[in-house]
């Protein structure tokens, strides 16, 4: 169910595995956390989120990703946020994925700011991360941030990926 994002039906068999004594595992919680990706899950997001902190694993960083993705589909900035703000040892996906969320949500100066703590928190940006910025960028007007990115991705010897290209180009508009 959870792989064809039938977020209820997934969560009614959670239901039903914890009844008979089975304890869900992460790659359970990740499952359903992928089914939940729309407005109308948030409900069900947000009581498997209460689970998850229950079984502790809401500061793992693939969960707490996980948890900010499902958080940034059905729109919840705020969730997205707070989650974010649990995961311990977050990496490159964690960060990027927080990112996207405030670019996705039309806060570009926040997912620029958060780009700057990335990079501050010395977590190196993939091909992704800086697609995701370049994209803020382009949608806040940001140019000046959008040289610096394009000079830290010449730099890290990724300026001739072709994904990364079209998104420079988009950038410069």
């Amino acid at each position: 169910y959870a792989e064809y994002g039938c977020c209820r039906e997934a969560f009614r068999l959670l239901n039903q595995m914890q009844l008979k004594g089975i304890l869900p595992c992460k790659i359970t919680f990740l499952s359903i956390l992928n089914a939940c990706g729309s407005p109308e899950a948030l409900p069900l997001g947000n009581m498997l989120h209460a689970r998850i902190i229950h079984s502790g694993f809401e500061t793992d960083v693939v969960v707490g990703t996980a948890i900010v993705n499902m958080y940034r589909k059905c729109g919840s900035l705020d969730g997205a946020c707070k989650a974010f703000d649990q995961i311990q040892g977050r990496n490159v996906v964690s960060w990027t994925t927080i990112i996207a969320a405030y670019a996705e949500h039309g806060h570009w100066r926040q997912a620029l700011d958060l780009y700057m703590q990335m990079e501050l928190d010395c977590v190196k940006p993939n091909k992704v991360a800086f697609v995701t910025i370049l994209d803020a960028c382009a949608s806040g007007a940001a140019l000046e941030v959008g040289r610096l990115v394009h000079a830290r991705i010449a730099k890290s010897g990724l300026e001739t990926d072709v994904v990364l290209q079209a998104a420079i180009v988009n950038m410069y508009g």
